[in-house]
């Protein structure tokens, strides 16, 4: 080969290894631009850690939550080993390294210093120091999450106190939903002790009535009396469909239109799109319940109940409406209030779970005045809100 040729051909390799290196720089800038900064991807991670966690503690404190979140937590600090205690006991440990007896006494030593103080604390040995930060709920402290570092400084002792924090949200969010959820159970037990008293007397003694003149309208009454029983005492969940919640009322007017006879009358209209809505369960009786006791019971001549329900739009839009005496507005405002006792508890009582389930902008809506009847009107989300209650089986 001449020298002129080895010499253009030394040229052509270096400028394609230029052009090469240059290409796979374009590739490798615009590929780092792609997955953003070294802060916006740990910011990422962060984010992706956290979300890893937050499902695992949203049922609160647990050795199973506890468990499912300790290594996510972990990586998010960046830490040795993390651990994840209650009062009592260390409920979860995931560690990098050798987790011996040791350290673990150790963790549960400066665990329980945080519980005690409320404050996060540091213990330092020439080998390793672990950060103990205290989980509150309530004002309380209920647990300690805490991080073995080879070095814990000051950005390490405030990041350990900020998981901290983030746990203690999550765990305050689980007890929050309990306590909602046994203070739905508080009302619907309340519900059904005002049906008992209310109802079920003067129901025996109209079937009691008809044993010797009619025995197969006593026989008919005593199945509806037990198919209505069964309905509002049944545990099987917080929401029922609206069709079954109307059958129950039919089995209901039945019983007391057989005390109180042509004195009641009933009309329905009801649209069949609304009918499979999922509504609260003893939403609808107690409004009913309300007309015959408070509207038309006192009234010699009895009146009318309307029970309509319309589709709108996302909403199924259900009224309860009487012609009997009515009510007096102030009256009303201190029953729904809370203020005036012992009167129109069902009313109350719908109202609060309502609100509870849909927020203050969807309770009752009442319009009423003295020996003006009553008409209530309730708007209920064609979905089904989450399931609060968990599913029993009659007592």
């Amino acid at each position: 080969m001449s020298p002129a040729l080895q010499i253009t051909l030394i040229v052509t390799i270096v400028i394609v290894g230029i052009a090469i290196v240059g290409y796979l720089g374009f590739k490798i800038s615009r590929s780092t631009k792609e997955l953003g900064t070294y802060a916006e991807e740990a910011t990422f991670q962060a984010l992706h850690h956290m979300s890893v966690a937050v499902p695992h503690l949203g049922r609160g404190l647990t050795e199973e939550g506890a468990a499912k979140s300790a290594k996510a937590l972990r990586k998010l600090l960046g830490c040795s080993a993390f651990v994840i205690s209650d009062s009592q006991q260390i409920l979860a440990t995931d560690s990098a390294i050798d987790f011996t007896p040791g350290l673990e006494e150790r963790a549960q030593a400066i665990g329980i210093s945080a519980i005690t103080s409320q404050k996060t604390q540091v213990h330092r040995t020439p080998g390793f120091d672990l950060v103990a930060a205290p989980i509150l709920a309530g004002g309380q402290a209920v647990g300690t999450v805490t991080a073995l570092s080879e070095r814990a400084g000051a950005s390490f002792v405030r990041a350990v106190s900020e998981v901290a924090v983030f746990v203690s949200a999550q765990v305050s969010t689980a007890e929050l939903d309990e306590s909602k959820a046994k203070l739905l159970e508080a009302q619907m037990r309340a519900l059904r002790a005002q049906i008992s008293p209310h109802f079920i007397y003067n129901s025996l003694n109209a079937i009691a009535s008809f044993i010797n003149t009619d025995p197969a309208r006593a026989r008919e009454l005593v199945i509806e009396f037990a198919d209505f029983t069964r309905y509002s005492f049944r545990r099987r969940g917080e929401f029922t469909a609206l069709a079954e919640e109307l059958e129950a009322i039919d089995r209901y007017l039945l019983l007391e239109k057989a005390r109180f006879g042509d004195r009641i009358k009933v009309s329905l209209q009801i649209a069949p799109e609304v009918l499979t809505t999922q509504i609260p369960f003893l939403c609808l009786q107690p409004l009913v319940e309300n007309a015959v006791h408070h509207g038309l019971e006192a009234r010699p001549d009895g009146g009318r109940i309307s029970i309509t329900a319309t589709e709108d739009g996302l909403h199924a839009v259900i009224s309860v409406e009487d012609d009997g005496a009515g009510m007096d507005p102030e009256q009303l405002a201190s029953v729904l209030a809370g203020t005036t006792v012992n009167m129109h508890v069902g009313l109350r009582n719908v109202d609060v779970r309502l609100r509870q389930l849909y927020g203050n902008a969807n309770g009752l809506i009442i319009d009423t005045a003295p020996d003006e009847g009553t008409l209530i009107t309730l708007r209920i989300p064609k979905f089904r809100p989450p399931q609060t209650l968990e599913p029993d089986v009659m007592p």
